[in-house]
């Protein structure tokens, strides 16, 4: 019968996930830009899939904060061939997926940033930014080519 002491003392095992988030930036992005386009690309995931996101957060005064992603999320870079290969590998897949094209620097809302990836075929995006989630190795096998973000 274990005691409250056992369970104090017993080691705490680091928490390892079957799944991965993961952000590919094209390598030429300004820094302001790296972040704009992580930032909107990380928002697509937490709204879409409920499972990414984890509970709520509460300080020792009792104060709420709104939840964030139950895991970390790995920035990768890469050249724009990189980009393109990983988007094609990623929607053979299947996995879900968001990105951030370069005419998206250009508008100022989320209609008009629909309307400009609207118009434009799939092969022909000029992607700057991509996430992914899904299996680990199905990210990983996705991101090949691609540098963990300096």
């Amino acid at each position: 019968m274990s005691t409250e002491n056992d369970l104090d003392s017993a080691p705490i095992r680091p928490i390892r996930f079957d799944t991965k988030i993961a952000v590919l930036l094209r390598e030429d992005l300004e820094p302001w830009q790296r972040l704009n386009v992580t930032a909107f690309l990380v928002s697509g995931l937490g709204s879409e899939l409920p499972e990414v996101v984890g509970e709520a957060y509460e300080d020792a005064d009792g104060v709420p904060y709104l939840p964030m992603f139950r895991q970390p999320v790995l920035i990768f870079e890469g050249t724009k061939e990189t980009l393109r290969t990983a988007h094609t590998r990623a929607l053979s897949r299947a996995l879900p997926r968001a990105l951030f094209t370069s005419d998206l620097f250009t508008t100022g809302n989320d209609r008009d940033n629909r309307a400009a990836v609207r118009a434009v075929r799939t092969g022909e995006l000029d992607l700057v930014g991509l996430s992914v989630y899904g299996p680990r190795n199905a990210v990983d096998k996705v991101l090949k080519g691609a540098r963990m973000h300096p």
